[in-house]
């Protein structure tokens, strides 16, 4: 059942990498391009740019420089498309995992306990570090060297993950007495780790000179493509995972029939 349980985790999460794949090489990477020239543009700098950008793959934004080498637009779209498939064939792994142990103290019925892990994965990997270090823009300072910001970034996933499993825990609790309570107990965690982050944590990133809406929507956009990536690998395992089980009683249905 265990790799019954994987290998489902592995086909959801190709299936959403290569849809983020396909976001990365047709929106994140000309977009990143256009922030990139806007925040040389607005630096001052003068800097010799070959016709295409190279980016790496599965990363949103760059620090602003010169490039040493240019790929080719072809080439840098099937690395970015290739990365997301690896991507989300590892972040499907591990969410079946994690639902193989965890399924029993999700709450909810069928499909609906994937995405209840999905949202709560969303926000220990994403949200939760976010709030202190969003996603970086090109031309953006940052206050801490890299190791620190990495210790940062773990510190906060670890947080998040408290915070889910407590709202978790909580709509189980709350949900004992109504569906409503459920949910605004669920609801406390979260809104107390927002509140804190906003009031207690410092600013670790700077924009720079480019626009404020441009970096409100390119951190929106990020986020958006993070959490549409984690409900598309639950909703392909929670797909994969009522066909396994309806195919398992049609089986067990017939053998009834056919034994003596």
């Amino acid at each position: 059942m265990f790799v019954d349980y994987l290998e489902r985790g592995v086909l959801a999460g190709a299936i959403g990498g290569l849809a983020y794949g396909a976001y990365m090489a047709l929106v994140a990477n000309p977009l990143v391009g256009y922030m990139e020239d806007l925040a040389e543009a607005g630096s001052g700098h003068e800097h010799a740019h070959a016709a295409d950008h190279a980016h790496a793959a599965g990363e949103h934004a760059h620090a602003a420089g010169d490039h040493a080498h240019a790929v080719s637009e072809t080439t840098t779209a099937l690395v970015s498309v290739g990365s997301g498939v690896l991507w989300g064939i590892l972040l499907g792994g591990a969410f079946a995992l994690a639902f193989y142990f965890l399924e029993p103290a999700l709450p909810g019925r069928g499909s609906l306990k994937a995405y209840v892990l999905a949202g709560a994965g969303f926000l220990a990997v994403s949200v939760a570090p976010w709030l202190v270090l969003p996603p970086a823009t090109p031309g953006a300072d940052q206050a801490f060297d890299p190791t620190t910001r990495i210790a940062i970034y773990v510190g906060m996933m670890a947080v998040g993950t408290l915070v889910a499993a407590a709202s978790i825990y909580g709509y189980g609790r709350g949900a004992a007495r109504s569906r409503r309570v459920g949910v605004v107990t669920a609801a406390v965690p979260i809104v107390v780790l927002v509140a804190a982050t906003s009031i207690a944590a410092p600013t670790i990133v700077d924009a720079g000179a480019l626009p404020a809406a441009l970096v409100t929507a390119f951190r929106g956009l990020t986020a958006l493509s993070q959490a549409a990536l984690w409900a598309l690998v639950a909703g392909c395992f929670g797909w994969l995972q009522t066909r396994a089980d309806v195919r398992a009683a049609a089986e067990r249905h017939e053998d009834l029939l056919t034994s003596p």
